[in-house]
């Protein structure tokens, strides 16, 4: 025989089933008459709850979440900006080819008619034997020597006798055989 459930006994042997929707309408209701009444003026705060440090939204912690691509994709982009503004500004107070045209080369890449931007690899090797910032300007010229384009790039924190690269881009030059070439180059 099967054991008889105390609800069936409650209603005198009948099967009772209680919809699960139902339940947990109950729940919400009693959880929400629970919260309500608290008699504050600031909606969503407790009485004794109180902010010692600023939200967490605000600033981040060794322990909070990392970061999302996009994050991150935005945080070089923007790295690589105030780099380029500072070898930019630095450029500006430069006569002729600067003090370090002979620690940079270029290098053209393959052209694809189908390309949204022209692009060349820059190599900064430092020769020093120092940390140092490098400014550089590339021009983008086309099989007369017409400029059709001219890119700063900033390299920053290059270590003594080490080599770094960053790609110069056009979008000007995009489709377009050009010949790159280092117009100026400045170590500071």
């Amino acid at each position: 025989m099967n054991p008889t459930s105390p609800l069936r006994h409650a209603f005198g042997g009948r099967a009772v089933r209680i919809p699960a929707l139902a339940v947990l309408a109950a729940l919400i209701v009693a959880g929400t008459a629970a919260c309500g009444g608290s008699g504050t003026t600031s909606p969503g705060t407790a009485r004794s709850t109180r902010t010692v440090s600023p939200e967490p939204a605000l600033t981040r912690s060794a322990s909070s979440t990392p970061r999302t691509q996009q994050e991150f994709a935005a945080s070089v982009a923007a790295a690589a900006e105030r780099d380029r503004q500072k070898a930019a500004k630095q450029l500006e107070g430069v006569r002729g080819q600067g003090n370090a045209v002979k620690d940079v080369s270029v290098t053209g890449l393959p052209v694809e008619k189908s390309e949204q931007f022209r692009s060349a690899l820059v190599r900064v090797t430092n020769r020093t034997d120092k940390v140092a910032f490098y400014a550089v300007k590339v021009e983008f010229a086309d099989s007369s020597g017409k400029v059709l384009d001219s890119v700063v790039l900033g390299f920053a924190d290059v270590p003594p006798g080490r080599t770094v690269g960053q790609h110069a881009n056009s979008r000007k030059a995009a489709g377009v055989k050009t010949f790159p070439r280092i117009v100026q180059a400045e170590r500071g």
